[in-house]
C-alpha cells in the first residue's frame, strides 16, 4: 500500500513539472551559511559534521533539529525547513536522515513537503537514506545526495584542494 500511494504521489509531482531539470539549481561555488535539517541526535548529522569539518571548517553550518520519522514527522520537518530557509546568509540546505525502511523514511515522502522543497529560496540537497533508498524530497530537490556523508562532500570542496588550484595559478601569473 505504501509503495502505491509513492508512485500516485510521484506521478502527480511529476506530471505538475517539479522533477523537472530546468527547475534544478546550481549549489554554490562557495557557500557562506549551510543549513542541515535532521535529527539532532542520529547518526546522519554526526557523519555529515565528521565530513564538513574534515573538508571545510570555514563555512558556517546551523543544525535545525527535528524529528526525521514516525507519527507526526512530516510536518516538522516542514516547520524545520521553513526556520532554515530563515537564517541569515544560508544559500544551501541538506534536508535528511540515514537509512530505514520505507515505514522509517515516510516522513520525506509527504506532499507539503515536496512542494515546499520545490519552491525553496535556496538549492535544497535531499540526504534521505542510503544509495538503494528514494523518496519523493529526492526527486523535487535541487540535488539528491545517496547518502547524508555524500551531502556533505557535495556542499563543499576540500580546503586543501582550494589552496593547491590557487598556489597553481599563482605560479603560472608569476611566470607569465
Amino acid at each position: 500500500a505504501l509503495q502505491k500511494a509513492f508512485e500516485q504521489l510521484k506521478e502527480k509531482l511529476k506530471m505538475e513539472g517539479l522533477f523537472e531539470a530546468a527547475k534544478k539549481r546550481p549549489l554554490p561555488a562557495l557557500p557562506r551559511h549551510i543549513a542541515i535539517v535532521t535529527s539532532p541526535t542520529g547518526a546522519a548529522i554526526r557523519d555529515m559534521m565528521n565530513v564538513l569539518s574534515r573538508r571545510n571548517r570555514s563555512v558556517p553550518v546551523t543544525l535545525v533539529p527535528t524529528i526525521v520519522q514516525g507519527e507526526g514527522s512530516a510536518p516538522q520537518i516542514i516547520e524545520a525547513l521553513k526556520k532554515a530557509f530563515q537564517l541569515p546568509n544560508v544559500d544551501v540546505v541538506i534536508v535528511g536522515r540515514g537509512g530505514g525502511s520505507i515505514e522509517d523514511l515516510w516522513a520525506f515522502n509527504d506532499e507539503k513537503l515536496a512542494r515546499l522543497i520545490a519552491t525553496a529560496p535556496v538549492p535544497v540537497i535531499s540526504a534521505v537514506g542510503h544509495e538503494i533508498d528514494f523518496t519523493i524530497a529526492d526527486f523535487v530537490a535541487d540535488l539528491r545526495a545517496p547518502t547524508p556523508s555524500a551531502a556533505a562532500e557535495l556542499v563543499v570542496k576540500n580546503t586543501g584542494d582550494l589552496i593547491s588550484k590557487l598556489q597553481a595559478s599563482e605560479r603560472l601569473l608569476r611566470f607569465s
